[in-house]
């Protein structure tokens, strides 16, 4: 009985090139994120400041109803619903401490178990670019940090519109919309390269964690010792939370909390942003399919 031996056989198909092809990166990163232990919670007062605010909000509106807030007739500073009462939201310390604590359940593994695990090499072997790639997991910090800061500030907008039942707020603050999308969109992206790039560097998740939430506050207790000692507010540049800050103060257009040029703090942001895109740009390597 003649055996026949079957070589190899060209396919001769179309390749399909999918325009959302890192999606299943996101949406499996997301649905991993969930089910890790206490992330619901965290998750839930991360987003508890934002109720407060919407409160604050409702109550400014309906203030007839709320009469033993009011003294000597006057509004309460915290009710006076302007520029300096977003940038209140999206720059107090406990929101950009909440960030990163999410960042830390959600970005620490998202690079560290792949090079744990070797997957790099099983990403790649699908036709996949190392931009797929990158966007893929940075979308994961993406969905979470929108929810904490382009979600709510949209909301705050829009419900305020509704409650006074009027356009004279955005006709009195016409770039607040702006403002809110370009800080929301500033600090995603700053803390998306941050948690990125620390996660690129060890193929230890707890050890990246450690490394996202160590930075965060060693950076602010430098510039607290170097500022005790010379009582230079430059040192605020240290600082990744007074960097926020102070790009947060400028794109609301409320007084800097450190006397010290803005731009100073976009460099900053910006120089870091770089640093992560050329490390990542390193350490992400694998073997890409040739169209």
């Amino acid at each position: 009985m003649t055996i026949k031996e079957k070589g190899y056989t060209h396919w001769d198909g179309e390749f399909l090139n999918k325009k959302l092809s890192w999606l299943p990166i996101t949406r499996y990163g997301i649905k991993l994120t969930f089910r890790k232990k206490f992330f619901k919670l965290l998750f839930f007062l991360a987003l508890t400041p934002a109720v407060l605010f919407l409160a604050g909000i409702y109550v400014a509106e309906r203030l007839e109803d709320f009469q033993f807030m009011i003294r000597e007739g006057e509004m309460p500073d915290f009710l006076n619903i302007n520029p300096a009462y977003f940038k209140a939201y999206f720059t107090n310390d406990y929101i950009l401490f909440m960030m990163v604590m999410i960042l830390v359940f959600c970005g620490a593994g998202l690079i560290s178990d792949d090079l744990k695990f070797n997957s790099l090499q099983l990403y790649f072997s699908r036709p996949i670019t190392k931009r797929d790639y990158f966007l893929g997991k940075a979308s994961v910090i993406v969905f979470f940090l929108f929810f904490v800061t382009l979600l709510p500030g949209l909301v705050f907008i829009l419900m305020k519109l509704l409650f006074a039942a009027s356009f004279e707020f955005l006709s009195t603050y016409p770039l607040l919309p702006f403002s809110v999308i370009g800080y929301s969109f500033l600090v995603t992206i700053f803390f998306a390269f941050y948690g990125l790039f620390l996660s690129s560097v060890n193929k230890n998740r707890r050890y990246v964690a450690i490394l996202i939430f160590g930075l965060y506050i060693f950076s602010d207790i430098l510039y607290g010792i170097f500022f005790g000692i010379f009582r230079n507010e430059y040192f605020a540049l240290l600082s990744i939370k007074e960097n926020l800050k102070q790009a947060g103060a400028f794109l609301f257009a409320q007084k800097l909390p450190h006397d010290i040029p803005w731009f100073l703090s976009f460099v900053i942001i910006a120089g870091f942003c770089i640093l992560g895109a050329y490390v990542l740009k390193k350490k992400i390597r694998g073997v890409e399919v040739v169209k």
